[in-house]
């Protein structure tokens, strides 16, 4: 890896050093020395620094049904990679170690990235896919390992809240050959109280990437908290309009991070729920019934 640090895309600079990140909605203000909320895009002396570059937390070759895609490529293999940052803040976060603060992690090239999803081909490898952190926010990393990835005739798959701007969303989507994206939550006030963020806009990327490239969508339900059936519902019809072949991942979650309270959703519940979606939707899967 190159000593230089790596410049970020998607910014403004404005007077007195500072910037303004323009990469997803949060379009942080950033004075120099600091860094936005992801924790990763900071401001040296008036330029924006992808901090994160090349640093890689964690990389397994993991089941394609792991991301969760349940639709894609059935029974496959793929390098997943994460690094470290986010750009919301559940409360409930899954994976806070590497999402919510930096994580120890080691230097590779998208060039080592692609040798070694090469190296797995005989045993079912797909390509690389972007995962465990938020990977949208180490945007330049993605799109240097995307574009190596796809010269090799291999895919892409990207794991993430959706949580990013138009045009870099359609920058990077001709790379990306499947999606999980998760739909936090139905209503705004979920967002709101428990992630930040605006729910129209990972709406938004879920229509858009699903034009582009093979979507499924996961929801991670609490109970009391976004598990409403008038909400599962909306979300069902909503996906249903778009392509009622698009897969909804519903998703019991664990007690984690800054929120120890309420406990995994009760698996009876869980299935009523999955029944309800899958009266508009062709496929609903149900995930993490052993937590």
């Amino acid at each position: 890896m190159a000593d230089t640090p790596q410049e970020a895309r998607y910014y403004d600079k404005l007077p007195d050093k500072q910037v303004v990140c323009r990469l997803c909605p949060n379009h942080c203000r950033i004075q120099t020395g600091r860094s936005g909320l992801c924790k990763v895009r900071q401001n040296v002396n008036g330029r924006l620094i992808a901090r994160s570059y090349g640093q890689v937390t964690s990389l397994a070759l993991d089941p394609i049904e792991k991301k969760p895609l349940a639709c894609f490529h059935p029974g496959s293999m793929i390098l997943s990679l994460g690094s470290w940052g986010c750009n919301l803040h559940c409360r409930f976060c899954q994976n806070w170690q590497i999402a919510q603060q930096e994580a120890p992690s080691r230097p590779m090239s998208p060039q080592e990235i692609v040798s070694q999803a090469r190296s797995y081909a005989d045993q079912g490898n797909l390509g690389v896919a972007y995962t465990y952190n938020e990977p949208l926010i180490g945007f330049e990393f993605l799109l240097d390992c995307a574009r190596l990835v796809k010269a090799e005739h291999m895919m892409n798959v990207v794991v993430t809240n959706g949580y990013i701007e138009t045009e870099p969303l359609e920058e990077i989507l001709p790379l990306i050959d499947a999606m999980n994206i998760d739909l936090k939550g139905w209503q705004q006030s979920f967002y709101d109280e428990l992630c930040g963020g605006d729910v129209d806009r990972v709406k938004d990327t879920i229509a858009r990437a699903a034009r582009q490239c093979h979507v499924e969508v996961t929801t991670l339900l609490i109970p009391g908290k976004n598990d409403d059936e008038r909400d599962i519902a909306a979300i069902a019809g909503w996906l249903a309009a778009i392509n009622p072949d698009i897969p909804l991942h519903l998703t019991r979650h664990h007690p984690d991070y800054k929120m120890l309270q309420p406990g995994p959703i009760d698996p009876d519940r869980l299935h009523k729920l999955a029944d309800l979606a899958g009266r508009l939707l062709k496929n609903v899967f149900l995930g993490n019934l052993m937590v």
